[in-house]
């Protein structure tokens, strides 16, 4: 046992072990696939769900920097372990008084919940892989941790429909609490160790902030890598929410767009596990995803037929990939105390840009079919991929100064050289 504990490579794989089950718990929600029909089922009308959904997304947003800062402060583990707490709260919420006002109350919960996770998850894992000497592993694990997350949510949307016929909504919020609750249990066995360097002085909240800001500022590499990170996983991540509308659009019938979304669905499981084979790509090596991802996405999306789901899927694949190797790069340039802060950074600027896009896709609705405006979001990959290609420049003495003083206080990651441009 003591042999166990010693070794590193054990223990990066019980941190592996634990994120795994971690993720699958997390979206193991049998509410998931269902929900708005729940809420259809309740009486909502179609405005009322959509006001439900910006309470959401402002939930999210307003929530994503101070909780970033939280995770800098206190145990990232604790955080870990009370966001399931407060999503099975919004669960127990919807099926025990099913209304409105529980809806709303839950999607604030529910909101809460992933920004208390959002960052503090990133921060701990890659911390804990540095501590190891390990860090060059984080776009492998993480990425098989998206993966595990994409197949429990599969497993899930192919389970909702007999536990529905069977106990009804009860039965699937029962369900989606329990797996929440299981996770939060499996939050508490995540190691972490916080170790602070002896001038090292207490810090609040607003010196925490104002280091992840600093951080953010002063170096042009965690500034591109931010960006790159915001702007690739919105984009596809905001689109996913539309792919039901575009599944039905090819004229399928309606026992068939479940299919299509499970096959895109397979594609961004995919992408994550192949993150990994990515870990030392060029920026040329990177554009080429993206470029690849978006004439995928477009040409499957205007080819109006179920078949180009085919393309569809690989496309979300490449952008999963694109996703968890632009995580990795930013985690690999953080390297001050205020790592789950300059992350959650990263995240507001998703929240925002996904913002933006739901915004355009609603206007472009009145105007154009759903194909035309997925393969009109393909453009700003391509426009990421030739920022990419072209370079940012040289940079700045100073900053090649900071860089080289940071690479010689841990050890230098084999990621290549940052990314210019970039979004989450």
């Amino acid at each position: 046992m003591i042999s166990f504990l010693r070794d590193p490579g054990a223990r990066v794989k019980r941190l592996a072990t634990t994120l795994y089950g971690y993720t699958s718990l997390y979206d193991f929600i049998l509410l998931y696939p269902v929900y708005a029909l729940l809420f259809v089922d309740t009486g909502l009308s179609t405005a009322e769900i959509s006001s439900l959904f910006v309470i959401w997304s402002v939930t999210s947003l307003v929530l994503e920097v101070p909780s970033g800062v939280w995770a800098d402060a206190v145990s990232r583990r604790l955080l870990l372990a009370l966001a399931p707490l407060l999503a099975a709260a919004g669960y127990a919420l919807w099926s025990i008084a099913p209304s409105y006002w529980a809806f709303a109350a839950g999607f604030v919960l529910w909101g809460a919940a992933g920004a208390l996770q959002s960052g503090a998850l990133e921060a701990l894992v890659y911390t804990e892989l540095e501590r190891l000497d390990a860090a060059d592993r984080y776009a492998t694990i993480m990425g098989r941790g998206h993966a595990f997350g994409t197949g429990a949510t599969m497993v899930a949307t192919a389970a909702a429909a007999p536990a529905l016929a069977v106990g009804g909504y009860p039965l699937l919020g029962a369900a989606s609490v329990l797996a929440c609750l299981l996770c939060a249990a499996v939050a508490t066995t995540f190691p972490e160790h916080r170790v602070k360097s002896p001038e090292e002085t207490p810090r609040g909240y607003a010196a925490i902030l104002r280091e992840g800001v600093r951080e953010m500022r002063a170096s042009r590499s965690v500034r591109r890598a931010v960006l790159l990170l915001a702007v690739v996983w919105a984009v596809w991540g905001s689109l996913e929410e539309y792919v039901a509308l575009l599944a039905a659009a090819t004229g399928v019938a309606a026992y068939a767009v479940p299919l299509l979304v499970l096959l895109v669905s397979a594609g961004v499981a995919l992408g994550g596990v192949l993150a990994a084979t990515g870990r030392r790509f060029t920026d040329r090596a990177f554009a080429g995803i993206l470029a690849a991802g978006a004439l995928a996405l477009g040409a499957g999306a205007i080819s109006g037929v179920p078949a180009g789901f085919a393309a569809i899927a690989a496309a979300f694949c490449l952008f999963q990939m694109a996703t968890v190797l632009a995580g990795a790069r930013l985690q690999d340039r953080i390297t001050g105390p205020a790592r789950a802060t300059v992350t959650s950074l990263a995240g507001l600027g998703t929240d925002v840009t996904g913002i933006l896009v739901y915004g355009g896709y609603a206007a472009a609705s009145t105007v154009a079919g759903h194909g035309v405006i997925f393969a009109v979001f393909a453009v700003p990959y391509l426009v990421i991929a030739l920022a990419l290609t072209r370079g940012a420049g040289p940079r700045s003495g100073g900053e090649r100064r900071r860089e080289r003083r940071a690479s010689g206080e841990r050890r230098a990651s084999p990621d290549p050289a940052p990314p210019a441009g970039r979004s989450s």
